[in-house]
């Protein structure tokens, strides 16, 4: 089984290249490396998902925060689009997902949340709070667009073992159509948004860039952190 074809854009392969080695940290870290040969222990994968359901529900906030920010309709309609799709399908699918590795969504929503975890969507909805739409995006893309190059990348690395991993069914969702499809569109409205706002390439030119890229860097290392938060379930 093999992911779509990379659809990244222009403004996100810059953003990365603006931050490569804390990139490469993030979507090679030792958590996405143990997921790829399935010697991640179960442990570490149950507090990961606990905490990531925790995390789903600040990153729909975050979206619903990307509909106030909007003010033009396709941004609206593919932001509002992305809340439902959230809050009435991604999330019962985590809960789904957590409930085979014996998670039920009472012991979900009762987990404390972890340090990293809320260090890093309260920086992504101050940075919406703060700033207009392309800083909210900007923010935010990291982890969908992340989890997408991830989920490619192991898809197509020989290395990565699929056969009797149990760690299978994630790495075949983050590197699959239906995920690669919306990352995609969230990479295209990053540039609709930015070329709305006067910036095109080469985007490093525009006044607007180093807070930009320092942005997106200080989410990619929460990121980092949050796979760090994963590896110490006791932490």
């Amino acid at each position: 089984m093999a992911g779509s074809a990379a659809a990244t854009g222009a403004l996100f392969p810059a953003l990365t290249e603006s931050c490569r080695a804390d990139w490469q940290a993030y979507v090679g870290h030792a958590f996405v490396r143990a997921l790829a040969d399935g010697s991640l222990p179960e442990a570490c994968f149950r507090h990961y998902l606990a905490q990531d359901y925790r995390f789903l529900l600040h990153y729909s906030r975050a979206w619903s925060l990307a509909v106030v920010k909007s003010d033009h309709l396709d941004d609206l309609r593919q932001s509002a689009a992305l809340v439902d799709l959230l809050l009435n399908h991604e999330i019962a699918l985590h809960v789904e997902v957590c409930a085979g590795w014996g998670l039920d969504e009472a012991a979900l929503a009762a987990t404390p949340e972890a340090p990293a975890n809320r260090l890093y969507t309260r920086y992504v909805l101050d940075r919406g709070l703060s700033g207009d739409l392309l800083d909210l995006l900007v923010a935010l893309a990291p982890c969908g667009l992340g989890y997408a190059e991830i989920g490619r990348r192991l898809l197509a690395d020989p290395g990565t073992r699929l056969e009797g991993n149990p760690y299978r069914a994630w790495i075949e969702l983050y590197g699959g159509k239906e995920f690669q499809d919306g990352a995609a569109a969230m990479a295209d409205q990053l540039d609709r948004v930015a070329g709305r706002r006067g910036l095109s390439a080469p985007f490093e030119r525009s006044p607007r860039w180093p807070e930009l890229a320092e942005s997106f860097a200080t989410a990619v290392r929460l990121e980092v952190g949050f796979w760090d938060m994963g590896l110490a379930p006791e932490g």
